[in-house]
């Protein structure tokens, strides 16, 4: 088969799975709360049932990308152990549990005329979901896009491919048990790159595309697509430590922001110090850094208390390492910390640690990010953390949906209106 043939091939097969899931979409508007419920913990109960499976064709995933020089944090993203199998599941049933997003009235009201106007809540329709590495997010999108009464397309990364088809293939043998529509939920079963070229131009058929990744797709996507794009863009995380931060509380936040999980969108990259506390803070902080494998790279301030720091170059300020490595800056007070925030940060999570109510609260009202914390993590940027349940990613963007996108971000809304025979004259 030649390449003309594959790339007709693959156009047909997307072009087949879009039709089937708008057809699916309108299908799922008719569901009420409690069978979406049953649908979802059906899922569930077939995840588990099908567990040894998933597993052992994750394992093969993880075996091969290794083979093919996966990073560390890649593979850690790859990788489906028993605990991560438990908490997906765990996820879905908690899903099941939340309230229905769908059919609420936003907003009612009564014009003069008698007309009455109600502004419903309603699903998005067909959403399509391209992400790497994770296959966990199988789960998560399809239960999520499911409760939100929204057919989802499915398209993971080519090394998770064997992951995800065991994933989506329990949801979708689980789901139909309890109802489900058929082709409410597909996974594109192609490594090809072609088929996301298909997908995010095809319009006709798919209301809103949703990259989770690297830099490189979400970017890719954003210049690519026709249909629109809620972006799940890099997560460039700064922790400033303020002057009157509490040191050994500033210790705790760096060393969970940047060493529990360094691999994840919401991990601290830079770290900003104010100048006024480098000198006494910033050695000791290095060296807690260090012992948990973490490589620094310093400004010429930062480095002249630290000589051994590698430098920093322009690069480093706007890069999202998903490893143990931190950039490191000193800066003169809050305003400089927020200047150098604003400048490089991608607008996802940033944190201050501080016992100053000025210093708290000029950095919570100017900082242009999805999610600002004060003497927190930024590891909590999540869905799950905020109480949403899972999540479908973090967005960066501000229209439709900020920070993490859960089942309210999943749906759209449209107008009601009930009369009693009016016409305009």
């Amino acid at each position: 088969m030649n390449n003309i043939e594959t790339e007709k091939d693959i156009k047909t097969l997307v072009t087949e799975i879009g039709q089937q899931a708008r057809e699916a979409s309108h299908k799922l508007m008719a569901l009420g709360e409690d069978q979406k419920n049953r649908i979802l913990l059906s899922m569930a109960d077939a995840i588990d049932a099908k567990r040894k499976l998933i597993r052992s064709e994750n394992l093969l995933d993880v075996e091969e990308g290794k083979q093919n020089g996966l990073s560390d944090a890649m593979i850690d993203r790859l990788d489906l152990n028993e605990k991560r199998l438990d908490s997906m599941i765990q996820g879905v049933r908690d899903i099941a549990g939340l309230p229905d997003p769908v059919g609420r009235i936003l907003k009612s009201w009564k014009k003069e005329n008698g007309l009455q106007f109600n502004k419903t809540s309603v699903p998005i329709g067909v959403i399509g979901m391209i992400y790497e590495s994770r296959p966990n997010v199988t789960a998560d999108a399809g239960a999520l896009c499911l409760k939100a009464s929204n057919a989802i397309i499915l398209r993971g990364g080519s090394e998770a491919l064997r992951s995800n088809r065991a994933i989506a293939d329990a949801m979708i043998d689980g789901g139909r048990a309890a109802g489900l529509p058929v082709n409410a939920l597909q996974l594109i079963p192609v490594r090809d790159r072609e088929a996301v070229r298909q997908l995010i131009t095809m319009d006709r058929y798919v209301d809103v595309i949703i990259p989770r990744g690297g830099e490189g797709l979400i970017r890719a996507v954003a210049e690519n697509a026709t249909v629109p794009v809620l972006k799940h863009y890099k997560g460039v995380c700064h922790v400033y430590i303020d002057k009157a931060a509490d040191k050994e509380k500033a210790l705790e936040i760096i060393v969970n922001a940047k060493c529990q999980r360094p691999g994840v969108c919401n991990a601290a990259e830079t770290l900003l110090i104010d100048r006024e506390i480098a000198e006494s803070w910033l050695p000791h902080a290095a060296e807690v850094l260090r012992n948990n494998n973490v490589e620094l790279r310093g400004c010429k301030e930062s480095r002249s208390l630290i000589p051994d720091m590698k430098e920093a170059v322009e690069e480093d300020w706007g890069t999202e390492y998903l490893d143990l490595i931190l950039s490191v800056k000193i800066v003169d007070g809050v305003e400089e910390a927020i200047e150098h925030i604003n400048r490089y940060g991608s607008g996802h999570s940033d944190a201050i640690v501080t016992e100053d109510e000025r210093a708290q609260d000029l950095f919570g009202k100017i900082v242009d990010s999805a999610a600002v914390y004060i003497n927190a993590s930024t590891r909590f940027t999540d869905g799950a953390e905020f109480g949403m349940g899972a999540e479908i990613g973090i967005s960066t963007d501000r229209l439709h949906a900020r920070g993490p996108v859960a089942l309210e971000e999943l749906t759209t809304y449209k107008y009601v209106v009930t009369g009693e025979g009016q016409i305009k004259k």
